[in-house]
Protein backbone atom coordinates (compact mmCIF):
# COMPACT_ATOMS: atom_id res chain seq x y z
CA UNK A 1 0.00 0.00 0.00
CA UNK A 2 1.48 3.24 -1.11
CA UNK A 3 1.56 6.45 1.28
CA UNK A 4 0.03 9.36 -0.34
CA UNK A 5 1.54 12.92 1.56
CA UNK A 6 -1.45 15.37 2.36
CA UNK A 7 -1.66 18.54 0.69
CA UNK A 8 0.34 20.56 3.61
CA UNK A 9 -0.50 24.32 1.53
CA UNK A 10 -4.05 24.61 3.52
CA UNK A 11 -2.41 24.07 6.62
CA UNK A 12 0.24 26.57 6.08
CA UNK A 13 -0.99 29.06 8.77
CA UNK A 14 -1.24 26.19 11.23
CA UNK A 15 2.06 25.36 10.27
CA UNK A 16 3.46 28.51 10.79
CA UNK A 17 2.02 29.10 14.18
CA UNK A 18 2.80 25.65 15.61
CA UNK A 19 7.06 26.48 14.66
CA UNK A 20 6.85 30.11 15.55
CA UNK A 21 5.19 29.35 18.84
CA UNK A 22 8.08 26.38 19.53
CA UNK A 23 10.34 28.79 19.00
CA UNK A 24 9.47 31.54 20.90
CA UNK A 25 9.63 28.70 23.87
CA UNK A 26 13.33 28.14 23.46
CA UNK A 27 14.30 31.74 22.80
CA UNK A 28 12.59 33.01 25.73
CA UNK A 29 14.43 30.51 27.94
CA UNK A 30 17.71 32.44 27.02
CA UNK A 31 16.30 36.02 27.49
CA UNK A 32 16.65 38.09 30.46
CA UNK A 33 13.65 39.52 32.14
CA UNK A 34 14.95 43.26 30.65
CA UNK A 35 14.73 41.53 27.33
CA UNK A 36 11.45 39.77 27.69
CA UNK A 37 9.77 42.36 24.87
CA UNK A 38 11.56 40.48 22.60
CA UNK A 39 9.18 37.74 22.84
CA UNK A 40 6.13 39.68 22.91
CA UNK A 41 7.53 41.23 19.37
CA UNK A 42 8.00 37.65 18.12
CA UNK A 43 4.60 36.94 19.59
CA UNK A 44 2.68 39.69 17.66
CA UNK A 45 4.67 38.91 13.95
CA UNK A 46 3.56 35.34 14.36
CA UNK A 47 0.10 36.46 14.51
CA UNK A 48 0.92 39.09 11.13
CA UNK A 49 2.84 35.98 9.71
CA UNK A 50 -0.51 33.81 10.21
CA UNK A 51 -2.44 36.25 9.06
CA UNK A 52 -0.67 37.09 6.05
CA UNK A 53 -0.99 33.18 5.05
CA UNK A 54 -4.65 33.16 5.69
CA UNK A 55 -4.97 36.18 3.29
CA UNK A 56 -2.40 34.53 0.19
CA UNK A 57 -4.54 31.14 0.75
CA UNK A 58 -7.81 32.68 1.24
CA UNK A 59 -10.15 29.74 0.13
CA UNK A 60 -12.09 30.16 -3.10
CA UNK A 61 -13.80 26.91 -2.57
CA UNK A 62 -13.67 24.21 0.11
CA UNK A 63 -10.91 22.14 0.24
CA UNK A 64 -10.63 19.21 2.62
CA UNK A 65 -6.61 17.72 3.11
CA UNK A 66 -5.12 15.55 6.09
CA UNK A 67 -7.10 12.63 4.83
CA UNK A 68 -10.36 14.43 5.42
CA UNK A 69 -9.84 15.68 9.08
CA UNK A 70 -9.14 19.30 8.00
CA UNK A 71 -11.30 21.57 5.71
CA UNK A 72 -9.99 25.07 4.73
CA UNK A 73 -13.09 27.25 3.33
CA UNK A 74 -13.99 30.95 3.30
CA UNK A 75 -15.87 30.90 7.20
CA UNK A 76 -12.63 29.15 8.67
CA UNK A 77 -10.29 31.50 7.20
CA UNK A 78 -13.01 34.80 7.80
CA UNK A 79 -12.87 33.64 11.96
CA UNK A 80 -9.31 32.95 11.70
CA UNK A 81 -8.61 36.28 10.78
CA UNK A 82 -10.52 37.98 13.07
CA UNK A 83 -9.14 35.25 16.02
CA UNK A 84 -5.50 37.18 14.84
CA UNK A 85 -6.78 40.48 15.34
CA UNK A 86 -8.18 39.75 18.55
CA UNK A 87 -5.58 38.14 20.03
CA UNK A 88 -2.87 40.25 18.49
CA UNK A 89 -5.26 43.27 20.76
CA UNK A 90 -5.21 41.01 23.68
CA UNK A 91 -1.35 40.74 23.68
CA UNK A 92 -0.72 44.34 23.11
CA UNK A 93 -3.48 45.51 26.19
CA UNK A 94 -1.95 42.98 28.66
CA UNK A 95 1.60 44.21 27.87
CA UNK A 96 1.92 46.87 31.10
CA UNK A 97 -0.30 44.95 33.09
CA UNK A 98 1.46 42.09 33.28
CA UNK A 99 4.77 43.73 33.62
CA UNK A 100 3.58 45.41 36.59
CA UNK A 101 2.64 42.67 37.99
CA UNK A 102 6.20 40.59 37.52
CA UNK A 103 4.20 38.27 35.12
CA UNK A 104 5.89 39.75 32.05
CA UNK A 105 6.79 36.28 31.07
CA UNK A 106 7.24 34.33 27.86
CA UNK A 107 4.86 31.20 29.30
CA UNK A 108 1.90 33.83 28.57
CA UNK A 109 2.31 34.28 25.06
CA UNK A 110 3.90 30.84 24.61
CA UNK A 111 0.69 29.64 25.88
CA UNK A 112 -1.84 32.23 23.85
CA UNK A 113 0.06 31.38 20.79
CA UNK A 114 -0.84 27.74 21.46
CA UNK A 115 -4.38 28.59 22.35
CA UNK A 116 -4.93 30.29 18.82
CA UNK A 117 -3.17 27.00 17.11
CA UNK A 118 -5.81 25.34 19.20
CA UNK A 119 -8.61 27.67 18.06
CA UNK A 120 -7.52 27.72 14.25
CA UNK A 121 -7.71 24.05 14.50
CA UNK A 122 -11.02 24.22 16.15
CA UNK A 123 -12.62 26.50 13.03
CA UNK A 124 -11.09 24.05 10.04
CA UNK A 125 -12.08 20.95 11.68
CA UNK A 126 -13.45 18.30 9.26
CA UNK A 127 -13.95 15.40 12.01
CA UNK A 128 -14.65 15.18 15.07
CA UNK A 129 -11.44 14.12 16.20
CA UNK A 130 -9.59 17.30 14.96
CA UNK A 131 -12.78 19.42 16.65
CA UNK A 132 -11.55 17.29 19.88
CA UNK A 133 -7.97 17.91 19.05
CA UNK A 134 -8.15 21.59 18.78
CA UNK A 135 -10.71 22.11 21.84
CA UNK A 136 -8.41 20.33 24.02
CA UNK A 137 -5.15 22.34 23.06
CA UNK A 138 -7.38 25.24 23.48
CA UNK A 139 -8.64 24.23 26.67
CA UNK A 140 -5.00 22.99 28.24
CA UNK A 141 -3.43 26.30 27.00
CA UNK A 142 -6.47 28.30 28.95
CA UNK A 143 -5.90 25.89 32.25
CA UNK A 144 -2.26 26.85 32.62
CA UNK A 145 -3.28 30.93 31.48
CA UNK A 146 -5.61 31.14 34.51
CA UNK A 147 -3.14 29.81 37.34
CA UNK A 148 0.19 32.18 35.75
CA UNK A 149 -0.17 34.26 38.75
CA UNK A 150 1.23 31.30 41.14
CA UNK A 151 1.10 33.53 44.24
CA UNK A 152 -3.03 34.51 43.70
CA UNK A 153 -4.68 32.01 46.10
CA UNK A 154 -8.03 33.03 44.19
CA UNK A 155 -6.40 32.50 40.58
CA UNK A 156 -5.08 28.80 41.38
CA UNK A 157 -9.18 28.31 42.53
CA UNK A 158 -10.25 29.43 39.25
CA UNK A 159 -7.96 27.32 37.49
CA UNK A 160 -8.99 24.52 40.04
CA UNK A 161 -12.58 24.85 38.83
CA UNK A 162 -12.11 25.99 35.56
CA UNK A 163 -9.87 22.72 35.20
CA UNK A 164 -12.08 20.50 37.00
CA UNK A 165 -15.79 21.57 34.90
CA UNK A 166 -13.66 21.87 31.77
CA UNK A 167 -12.66 17.97 32.14
CA UNK A 168 -16.15 17.40 32.78
CA UNK A 169 -17.67 18.97 29.56
CA UNK A 170 -14.45 17.10 27.81
CA UNK A 171 -15.67 14.15 28.69
CA UNK A 172 -19.19 14.95 27.43
CA UNK A 173 -18.37 15.77 24.33
CA UNK A 174 -16.29 12.69 23.53
CA UNK A 175 -18.51 10.26 25.26
CA UNK A 176 -21.57 12.25 22.89
CA UNK A 177 -18.42 11.81 19.77
CA UNK A 178 -17.89 8.00 20.48
CA UNK A 179 -21.69 7.70 20.29
CA UNK A 180 -22.14 9.02 16.78
CA UNK A 181 -19.12 7.33 16.38
CA UNK A 182 -20.78 4.01 17.37
CA UNK A 183 -24.07 5.17 14.92
CA UNK A 184 -22.36 6.36 11.75
CA UNK A 185 -18.97 4.22 11.46
CA UNK A 186 -16.95 7.10 10.83
CA UNK A 187 -15.73 10.64 12.68
CA UNK A 188 -15.60 12.06 8.93
CA UNK A 189 -18.41 14.66 9.25
CA UNK A 190 -19.87 14.74 5.75
CA UNK A 191 -19.77 10.37 6.18
CA UNK A 192 -21.61 11.61 9.77
CA UNK A 193 -24.11 13.93 7.88
CA UNK A 194 -24.79 11.48 4.90
CA UNK A 195 -25.56 8.86 7.75
CA UNK A 196 -27.58 10.90 9.85
CA UNK A 197 -29.56 11.69 6.81
CA UNK A 198 -30.17 8.14 6.36
CA UNK A 199 -30.58 6.91 10.22
CA UNK A 200 -32.34 10.01 11.56
CA UNK A 201 -34.29 9.50 15.22
CA UNK A 202 -34.58 5.69 14.32
CA UNK A 203 -31.04 5.26 16.06
CA UNK A 204 -31.16 5.93 19.62
CA UNK A 205 -27.95 5.47 19.77
CA UNK A 206 -27.51 8.51 17.48
CA UNK A 207 -29.94 10.87 19.89
CA UNK A 208 -28.41 9.96 22.85
CA UNK A 209 -25.23 11.09 21.03
CA UNK A 210 -26.60 14.87 20.20
CA UNK A 211 -27.67 15.23 23.33
CA UNK A 212 -24.18 14.76 25.06
CA UNK A 213 -22.53 16.86 22.18
CA UNK A 214 -25.03 19.78 22.72
CA UNK A 215 -24.33 19.55 26.54
CA UNK A 216 -20.53 19.69 26.01
CA UNK A 217 -20.89 22.72 23.45
CA UNK A 218 -23.32 24.02 25.95
CA UNK A 219 -20.67 23.62 28.74
CA UNK A 220 -17.50 25.51 26.46
CA UNK A 221 -20.08 28.27 25.62
CA UNK A 222 -21.12 29.07 29.03
CA UNK A 223 -24.52 28.60 28.17
CA UNK A 224 -27.09 28.29 31.26
CA UNK A 225 -27.19 25.70 33.17
CA UNK A 226 -24.11 24.49 32.53
CA UNK A 227 -22.29 28.64 32.99
CA UNK A 228 -21.15 28.10 36.62
CA UNK A 229 -17.23 27.71 35.65
CA UNK A 230 -17.90 31.14 33.57
CA UNK A 231 -18.31 34.21 36.49
CA UNK A 232 -15.89 32.54 38.94
CA UNK A 233 -13.13 31.96 36.04
CA UNK A 234 -13.68 35.65 34.44
CA UNK A 235 -13.41 37.01 38.38
CA UNK A 236 -10.50 34.66 39.68
CA UNK A 237 -8.31 35.13 36.82
CA UNK A 238 -5.97 37.76 36.04
CA UNK A 239 -7.55 40.49 34.16
CA UNK A 240 -5.05 39.64 31.47
CA UNK A 241 -6.30 35.95 31.15
CA UNK A 242 -9.99 36.78 31.38
CA UNK A 243 -9.32 39.20 28.59
CA UNK A 244 -7.64 36.66 26.42
CA UNK A 245 -10.97 33.86 27.62
CA UNK A 246 -13.72 36.38 26.47
CA UNK A 247 -12.78 37.39 23.48
CA UNK A 248 -11.18 35.07 20.80
CA UNK A 249 -12.08 31.37 21.84
CA UNK A 250 -15.92 32.49 21.48
CA UNK A 251 -15.29 32.72 17.51
CA UNK A 252 -13.77 29.44 17.98
CA UNK A 253 -16.59 28.17 20.31
CA UNK A 254 -19.20 29.38 17.25
CA UNK A 255 -17.18 27.38 14.52
CA UNK A 256 -17.36 24.31 16.80
CA UNK A 257 -20.85 24.66 16.91
CA UNK A 258 -21.45 25.34 13.30
CA UNK A 259 -18.93 22.24 12.10
CA UNK A 260 -20.67 19.72 14.45
CA UNK A 261 -24.10 20.90 14.56
CA UNK A 262 -24.85 22.16 11.07
CA UNK A 263 -22.15 19.99 8.74
CA UNK A 264 -22.55 16.80 10.66
CA UNK A 265 -26.10 17.00 12.75
CA UNK A 266 -27.80 19.13 10.29
CA UNK A 267 -30.77 16.31 9.65
CA UNK A 268 -31.32 16.67 13.37
CA UNK A 269 -31.93 20.21 12.73
CA UNK A 270 -35.43 19.76 14.50
CA UNK A 271 -33.90 18.23 17.67
CA UNK A 272 -30.97 20.30 18.40
CA UNK A 273 -33.19 23.77 17.62
CA UNK A 274 -35.62 22.17 20.57
CA UNK A 275 -32.61 21.78 22.48
CA UNK A 276 -30.84 25.42 21.77
CA UNK A 277 -34.30 27.04 22.11
CA UNK A 278 -34.09 26.29 26.06
CA UNK A 279 -30.86 27.13 26.30
CA UNK A 280 -31.20 30.44 24.69
CA UNK A 281 -33.94 31.52 26.64
CA UNK A 282 -31.92 29.95 30.15
CA UNK A 283 -29.05 32.03 29.12
CA UNK A 284 -30.66 35.22 28.18
CA UNK A 285 -32.83 35.49 31.46
CA UNK A 286 -30.16 34.58 33.72
CA UNK A 287 -27.59 36.77 32.43
CA UNK A 288 -29.09 39.86 32.30
CA UNK A 289 -30.97 39.87 35.88
CA UNK A 290 -28.20 38.08 37.76
CA UNK A 291 -25.74 40.93 36.02
CA UNK A 292 -27.91 43.40 37.72
CA UNK A 293 -26.57 42.59 40.67
CA UNK A 294 -23.59 42.44 40.84
CA UNK A 295 -20.66 45.09 42.01
CA UNK A 296 -17.32 43.21 40.21
CA UNK A 297 -17.13 44.42 36.98
CA UNK A 298 -15.78 41.10 35.70
CA UNK A 299 -18.22 39.22 37.31
CA UNK A 300 -20.64 41.15 35.87
CA UNK A 301 -18.99 41.41 32.22
CA UNK A 302 -19.02 37.72 32.52
CA UNK A 303 -23.04 36.97 33.08
CA UNK A 304 -23.42 39.66 30.16
CA UNK A 305 -21.34 37.12 28.18
CA UNK A 306 -24.02 34.38 29.19
CA UNK A 307 -26.81 36.69 28.09
CA UNK A 308 -24.71 37.30 24.62
CA UNK A 309 -24.35 33.72 24.18
CA UNK A 310 -28.41 32.93 24.51
CA UNK A 311 -28.69 35.80 21.39
CA UNK A 312 -25.21 33.97 19.45
CA UNK A 313 -27.59 30.60 19.60
CA UNK A 314 -30.90 32.38 18.79
CA UNK A 315 -29.19 32.86 15.10
CA UNK A 316 -28.24 28.98 14.83
CA UNK A 317 -31.04 28.23 16.19
CA UNK A 318 -32.66 29.64 13.51
CA UNK A 319 -31.43 26.90 11.09
CA UNK A 320 -30.86 29.20 7.84
CA UNK A 321 -28.55 30.62 6.29
CA UNK A 322 -29.71 34.63 6.94
CA UNK A 323 -29.62 32.60 10.90
CA UNK A 324 -26.41 31.59 10.83
CA UNK A 325 -24.97 34.93 9.04
CA UNK A 326 -26.31 36.58 11.59
CA UNK A 327 -24.90 34.46 14.35
CA UNK A 328 -21.18 34.83 13.03
CA UNK A 329 -21.85 38.47 12.88
CA UNK A 330 -23.13 38.77 16.24
CA UNK A 331 -19.83 36.35 16.99
CA UNK A 332 -17.39 39.02 15.74
CA UNK A 333 -19.24 42.31 16.91
CA UNK A 334 -19.45 40.33 20.77
CA UNK A 335 -15.48 39.89 20.55
CA UNK A 336 -15.09 43.20 19.60
CA UNK A 337 -17.14 44.29 22.16
CA UNK A 338 -15.25 42.21 24.71
CA UNK A 339 -11.97 43.31 23.98
CA UNK A 340 -12.24 46.80 24.71
CA UNK A 341 -13.89 46.17 27.56
CA UNK A 342 -11.64 44.57 29.00
CA UNK A 343 -9.01 46.55 27.77
CA UNK A 344 -10.66 49.55 29.33
CA UNK A 345 -10.64 47.63 33.02
CA UNK A 346 -6.62 46.59 32.62
CA UNK A 347 -5.74 50.16 31.66
CA UNK A 348 -7.48 51.06 35.42
CA UNK A 349 -5.66 48.88 36.74
CA UNK A 350 -1.98 49.46 37.88
CA UNK A 351 0.62 48.45 40.05
CA UNK A 352 -0.52 47.02 43.26
CA UNK A 353 -4.28 48.20 42.32
CA UNK A 354 -6.83 46.30 40.42
CA UNK A 355 -9.87 47.91 38.96
CA UNK A 356 -12.76 45.01 39.12
CA UNK A 357 -15.33 46.70 40.91
CA UNK A 358 -18.05 48.88 39.40
CA UNK A 359 -17.34 51.74 41.80
CA UNK A 360 -13.52 52.25 40.64
CA UNK A 361 -15.04 53.58 37.26
CA UNK A 362 -16.20 56.47 39.20
CA UNK A 363 -15.47 59.85 37.84
CA UNK A 364 -13.36 58.62 35.29
CA UNK A 365 -14.18 61.11 33.00
CA UNK A 366 -12.14 63.78 35.43
CA UNK A 367 -9.15 61.54 35.27
CA UNK A 368 -9.35 60.76 31.36
CA UNK A 369 -12.09 61.91 29.48
CA UNK A 370 -11.06 60.23 25.72
CA UNK A 371 -10.90 56.61 27.47
CA UNK A 372 -14.14 57.30 29.63
CA UNK A 373 -16.12 58.27 26.28
CA UNK A 374 -14.57 54.87 24.38
CA UNK A 375 -16.62 52.94 27.63
CA UNK A 376 -19.62 54.39 27.05
CA UNK A 377 -19.68 53.45 23.90
CA UNK A 378 -18.62 49.81 24.25
CA UNK A 379 -21.16 49.48 27.34
CA UNK A 380 -23.88 51.14 25.05
CA UNK A 381 -23.07 49.41 22.57
CA UNK A 382 -23.07 45.96 24.66
CA UNK A 383 -26.98 47.03 25.65
CA UNK A 384 -28.03 47.56 22.07
CA UNK A 385 -28.24 51.08 21.57
CA UNK A 386 -29.36 52.74 18.02
CA UNK A 387 -26.19 53.81 15.86
CA UNK A 388 -23.89 51.02 17.19
CA UNK A 389 -23.11 48.21 16.03
CA UNK A 390 -24.92 45.73 18.84
CA UNK A 391 -27.93 47.13 18.28
CA UNK A 392 -28.14 45.84 14.14
CA UNK A 393 -26.31 42.85 15.46
CA UNK A 394 -29.06 41.85 17.72
CA UNK A 395 -31.17 43.34 15.43
CA UNK A 396 -29.89 41.02 12.53
CA UNK A 397 -30.38 37.81 15.09
CA UNK A 398 -34.11 38.21 16.20
CA UNK A 399 -34.89 39.09 12.39
CA UNK A 400 -33.97 35.85 11.71
CA UNK A 401 -35.88 34.23 14.70
CA UNK A 402 -38.93 35.74 13.78
CA UNK A 403 -38.44 34.82 9.52
CA UNK A 404 -38.74 31.34 11.51
CA UNK A 405 -42.04 31.42 13.09
CA UNK A 406 -40.86 32.31 16.58
CA UNK A 407 -41.84 35.93 17.09
CA UNK A 408 -42.28 35.06 21.02
CA UNK A 409 -38.69 34.51 21.27
CA UNK A 410 -37.74 37.58 19.31
CA UNK A 411 -39.97 39.66 21.76
CA UNK A 412 -38.84 38.02 24.71
CA UNK A 413 -35.50 39.30 23.51
CA UNK A 414 -36.27 42.55 23.18
CA UNK A 415 -37.45 42.71 26.83
CA UNK A 416 -34.62 40.83 28.29
CA UNK A 417 -32.35 43.75 26.41
CA UNK A 418 -34.36 46.35 27.76
CA UNK A 419 -33.81 44.53 31.45
CA UNK A 420 -29.84 44.12 30.22
CA UNK A 421 -29.31 47.87 29.06
CA UNK A 422 -29.73 48.32 33.30
CA UNK A 423 -26.46 47.19 34.30
CA UNK A 424 -24.68 48.45 31.50
CA UNK A 425 -25.81 52.29 31.64
CA UNK A 426 -25.30 51.70 35.52
CA UNK A 427 -21.15 51.44 34.33
CA UNK A 428 -21.79 54.82 31.90
CA UNK A 429 -23.23 56.57 34.91
CA UNK A 430 -20.82 55.92 37.05
CA UNK A 431 -18.05 57.21 35.12
CA UNK A 432 -20.03 60.78 34.22
CA UNK A 433 -22.04 61.63 37.05
CA UNK A 434 -20.32 60.07 40.26
CA UNK A 435 -17.23 61.53 41.69
CA UNK A 436 -13.73 60.42 41.18
CA UNK A 437 -12.88 58.01 44.66
CA UNK A 438 -8.96 57.47 42.59
CA UNK A 439 -7.45 60.78 41.64
CA UNK A 440 -4.34 59.49 39.45
CA UNK A 441 -4.56 60.18 36.11
CA UNK A 442 -4.64 57.30 33.64
CA UNK A 443 -1.69 57.22 31.25
CA UNK A 444 -1.59 55.31 28.24
CA UNK A 445 1.43 54.21 25.52
CA UNK A 446 0.97 55.48 22.09
CA UNK A 447 0.27 51.92 20.51
CA UNK A 448 -2.12 50.85 23.53
CA UNK A 449 -3.71 54.27 22.59
CA UNK A 450 -4.08 54.06 19.18
CA UNK A 451 -5.92 50.31 19.50
CA UNK A 452 -8.28 50.92 22.17
CA UNK A 453 -9.09 54.22 20.29
CA UNK A 454 -9.70 52.24 16.83
CA UNK A 455 -11.45 49.27 18.99
CA UNK A 456 -14.55 51.83 20.48
CA UNK A 457 -14.95 53.98 17.22
CA UNK A 458 -15.12 50.81 15.27
CA UNK A 459 -18.35 50.09 17.20
CA UNK A 460 -19.89 53.31 15.76
CA UNK A 461 -18.52 53.01 11.79
CA UNK A 462 -19.70 49.38 11.87
CA UNK A 463 -23.15 50.31 13.73
CA UNK A 464 -23.58 53.16 10.74
CA UNK A 465 -22.30 51.18 8.17
CA UNK A 466 -22.80 47.31 8.76
CA UNK A 467 -23.32 46.03 5.65
CA UNK A 468 -19.93 45.24 4.16
CA UNK A 469 -19.00 42.72 7.22
CA UNK A 470 -22.75 41.29 7.57
CA UNK A 471 -21.76 40.73 3.43
CA UNK A 472 -18.57 39.52 4.21
CA UNK A 473 -20.20 36.75 6.48
CA UNK A 474 -23.00 35.76 4.69
CA UNK A 475 -20.90 35.25 2.05
CA UNK A 476 -17.96 33.43 3.78
CA UNK A 477 -21.14 30.66 5.07
CA UNK A 478 -22.27 30.32 1.06
CA UNK A 479 -18.92 29.38 0.36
Amino acid sequence: MNFVAPDFMPVLPELFVLILACLVLVIDVFLEQQQRHITYGLAQLTLLGAALLTLATYAQAPTTTMFGHYVKDAMGDLLKLCIYLASAAVFLYSRDYLRQRDLFKGEYYVLGLFGVLGMMIMVSAHSLLSVYLGLELLSLSLYALVAIDRDSPVASEAAMKYFVLGSLASGMLLYGISMVYGATGSVDLQVVADAVAKQGTSNLVLVFGLVFLVVGLAFKLGAVPFHMWLPDVYQGAPTSVTLYIGSAPKLAAFALVMRILVDGLGALQNDWQQMLIILSVLSIALGNLVAIVQSNIKRMLAYSTISHVGFLLLGILAGTPEGYSAAMFYTVVYVLMAVGAFGVVLMLSRTGFEAENIDDFKGLNDRNPWLAFLMMLIMMSMAGIPLLVGFYAKWVVLQAVVDIGLVWLAIYGVAFSVIGAFYYLRVVKCIYFDKAEQSEPIELSRDTGIIISANGLLLVVLGLYPTALMTWCATALLN
